[in-house]
């Protein structure tokens, strides 16, 4: 068997993963090694500077850059973000060469063999040498700012021998090369696919798997898997699937978003709104917000320190935004293997061909240097061991040819939407939704690379030795979905499926819940004219479509009726249960507010149906198959959902605990009965007292001292998703929520979790407070505004001649 980063039985623990990154682990490492606030007034002499630079916060800490030359506001964004979020920057960088253990010990190994594996490096050389002469300037020029603050501080950033080297150009292409690999595909949905299988079978698996409620059940997908033996895999598979649990839990698979655009003919003021909402785990968002202006170029904006381009902002007279498209450019291939005189092969269309064989040498920290052999078949690096018949190949994108870089600062500097509409078609990395707008005109476009596959959707892991299942080349980009000032008069996404089923182009198959884009719909549609105002009411609302569509399901004849009838053969204590759990729940009105009681029983009703319905044949809750299943619906419109809604014909309706035979109706009447004692146990008798914010809390945010309670679910716009099936608790935060408004003087509204990674920062205070209570910061760029927005106070980079 095949056995993905499991040689020494160990784990990437989350804990230590985090707290190198310094991503909800950094506030403690900091306070160990004494770091100290970057200073926020006086003088700073740097060399590398031709001009002065001036630096100026908010009331958020978010940074304005000015100077008369723009390659020294690219030398000072480095400087901020290196002081803003240097552990950060150098964690991420570890963490996509595979070097983590150098740094946190054997306890990461695991980890950083799946990123040898991937070798992003190689990648990194490939977008760096694409970019163009310009941009790659542009990265030299950024570098060099970040080593003049890491200078200062690096030995405070040095640990058990680790001491970090200095920023290179070609560490911001590796960076966007992570970023690309986290949101490129369905890889963690595909292991967990695997585990399933093996647990409930390839005849059973269709029924698991993410699949939209208007399409048919992907048999075909799971046919691909008969015949082929999984038994014994499941602790190999775990492993891997825990790595990559751990990676999406550090913000970057994680990263849940909702955008919209409303044209000029809908808003008051005649002129277009832009919205947009990111949603992140952990305490520490990864996203930054800063400012820029020099002669050329200004905007204010969102960027991932290590990379100098705003991924998302506005610049005066353009808005634009990335939001992730959910877009599979990644497929795993099962690969027959075996060893022939004394070589490695691996079985291609009836040919054994010989894997491909790299070495890797990895420091580990309290340990020698181990060196260890990495292959590759035609369709991508092997994901683990190759000591039984069966290894696990990755194929991912390629980058040859991209210039997604160049697109990026481009598209920083159109002034229209028309102008911007090259430079969004050239983003070929990462999947994104791109959503831009001017005072006049919104559009929206698919960004990625999108393989054509011969056969197969991509949902589970294809057989290698058969041809039929590779890529012929992408699809042209010509292709992507694609609109411009349509008729409804807005444009938007939440992760859902943005194209019909059948479209030309295979974006995915495996999208988010709808809910929240149906409650866009609903709201934008609603209503004839908009304002910022009402797109912040609309970031915050916390209205589920997914209540209407269940008390739908319960008032149709032919579930209410049987329902009824198996609510009346529970036992007493039970029976009353059911019918006050069934009574309140006909009533609800969708609010999942913090302080709702019914929206605690509602919240419990969908949790105890997912556990009676399926953990019978899924094992315990700690088991591989139950934790997989559970991954699918943090990221993926799931089974959960599917078949509270329908699918009564599934065989996973029956306990096969009982020796009856259970149906849909009997399964919904115990969970109705189940959480209603769920919640007396957790909240107490008095059902009046019960809030759905004491079951539901925010991970900490950066800078509070314990979880705060949360309203909304994964269903709703204010995103606050739980893991449907185990805890209640929000993994997801909001990160980062931006209006514009092109009819204000000051059209960029902001709010931001935290900009840095200082435990004793000032700003985290106000930065919460501001999420929690909807208030919202101004991002001028007139320069009649710069005063009120940020003050006086400033720090002087100067040059040192």
């Amino acid at each position: 068997m095949f056995q993905p980063f499991l040689h020494r039985r160990t784990l990437l623990s989350g804990a230590v993963l985090a707290a190198t990154l310094g991503l909800g682990g950094c506030q403690a490492w900091l306070e160990r090694q004494g770091a100290d606030l970057p200073p926020s007034s006086g003088v700073q002499p740097l060399k590398g500077l031709a001009q002065s630079v001036s630096i100026r916060r908010n009331a958020l800490g978010v940074p304005l850059i000015e100077s008369h030359s723009f390659h020294d506001v690219l030398f000072a964004l480095g400087y901020v973000h290196a002081s803003d979020r240097l552990q950060q920057m150098l964690g991420l960088r570890l963490l996509a060469e595979g070097r983590l253990a150098e740094r946190a010990g054997p306890a990461a190994l695991d980890g950083d063999r799946l990123m040898r594996a991937l070798n992003l490096r190689a990648d990194a050389r490939i977008v760096h040498q694409n970019a163009s002469p310009r941009l790659r300037q542009f990265l030299e020029v950024y570098a060099r700012g970040v080593n003049a603050y890491l200078f200062r501080q690096r030995d405070r950033y040095s640990a058990g021998g680790y001491r970090p080297a200095y920023w290179k150009a070609e560490d911001s292409a590796l960076l966007f090369c992570l970023l690309d690999f986290a949101l490129a595909g369905n890889l963690q949905e595909e292991i967990a696919g695997l585990l399933l299988a093996d647990k409930v079978g390839a005849e059973q698996l269709a029924w698991l798997l993410p699949t939209y409620p208007d399409e048919p059940l992907p048999v075909d997908e799971a046919d691909k898997l008969k015949g082929i033996a999984l038994g014994g895999q499941t602790r190999a598979l775990a492993g891997l699937a825990a790595n990559l649990r751990h990676l999406a839990g550090l913000n970057l698979q994680g990263d849940l978003s909702s955008q919209w655009a409303v044209a000029a003919p809908r808003s008051h003021s005649g002129r277009s709104l832009l919205a947009s909402d990111s949603h992140q785990s952990g305490e520490t968002p990864l996203w930054h917000l800063v400012q820029l202006r020099a002669p050329r170029y200004q905007a204010s904006g969102i960027a991932l320190p290590g990379l100098p381009l705003l991924l998302s902002g506005f610049n005066g007279s353009l808005a634009w935004n990335i939001g992730r498209s959910m877009g599979d450019s990644q497929d795993l291939f099962l690969e027959r293997l075996r060893r022939s005189g004394g070589r490695l092969e691996y079985l291609a269309d009836g040919q054994w061909l010989p894997l491909r064989e790299r070495q890797e040498t990895f420091f580990v920290r309290g340990q020698r240097p181990q060196r260890e052999a990495f292959y590759a078949s035609a369709h991508g690096p092997l994901l683990g061991g190759t000591t039984g018949p069966l290894g696990i190949a990755l194929k991912r994108a390629e980058f040859a040819g991209d210039r997604s870089l160049d697109a990026f600062f481009e598209l920083s500097r159109a002034p229209s939407v028309e102008a911007a509409h090259d430079a969004v078609r050239e983003i070929r990395a990462p999947a994104v939704n791109l959503l831009y707008a001017d005072a006049r005109s919104i559009a929206w476009q698919v960004g990625g690379r999108y393989p054509n596959r011969r056969s197969g959707r991509g949902l589970l892991p294809s057989p290698g030795w058969e041809r039929q299942y590779g890529w012929d080349g992408y699809a042209d980009s010509m292709l992507h979905p694609y609109d411009q000032d349509p008729p409804q008069g807005w444009l938007g996404d939440a992760n859902q499926r943005s194209v019909p089923g059948g479209y030309g182009v295979q974006l995915s198959n495996a999208w988010y819940y709808p809910e929240r884009a149906e409650r866009i719909a609903e709201r934008l549609a609603a209503d004839r004219r908009h304002d910022a105002r009402s797109q912040i009411a609309l970031q915050y609302d916390q209205r589920t479509p997914f209540a209407a569509k269940l008390q739908s399901l319960l008032a149709d004849p032919a579930l209410a009726q049987p329902l009824a009838r198996a609510i009346a053969t529970l036992p007493a204590a039970e029976r009353t249960r059911a019918e006050l759990a069934l009574a309140r729940l006909q009533v609800f009105d969708g609010q999942l507010s913090a302080h709702s009681a019914d929206a605690a029983l509602y919240a419990a009703f969908l949790q105890e149906s997912a556990r009676q319905t399926f953990l019978d044949e899924l094992g315990g809750e700690q088991d591989a198959a139950w934790l997989a299943f559970v991954d699918l619906a943090r990221f993926n419109y799931s089974a959960q959902a599917d078949h509270l809604l329908g699918r009564a014909d599934s065989p996973f309706w029956d306990d096969r605990r009982t020796p009856q035979v259970e149906d849909k109706p009997a399964i919904l009447a115990r969970s109705l009965a189940a959480a209603v004692a769920q919640l007396d146990s957790q909240l107490g008798s008095d059902r009046r007292r019960w809030q759905w914010g004491a079951l539901h809390r925010y991970p900490q945010l950066a800078g509070a001292r314990t979880p705060l309670p949360a309203g909304g679910d994964h269903s709703t716009v204010n995103l606050a998703a739980g893991s449907w099936g185990t805890r209640f608790d929000a993994w997801s935060a909001p990160a980062l929520r931006l209006v514009v408004d092109f009819a204000l003087d000051e059209p960029l509204q902001a709010q931001v979790r935290g900009q840095s990674e200082h435990p004793t920062s000032p700003y985290h205070a106000a930065a919460r407070e501001a999420l929690l209570k909807g208030r919202y910061t101004p991002l001028p760029l007139r320069e009649a505004n710069l005063q009120r927005a940020y003050g006086n106070q400033r720090l002087l980079l100067t040059p040192v001649r």
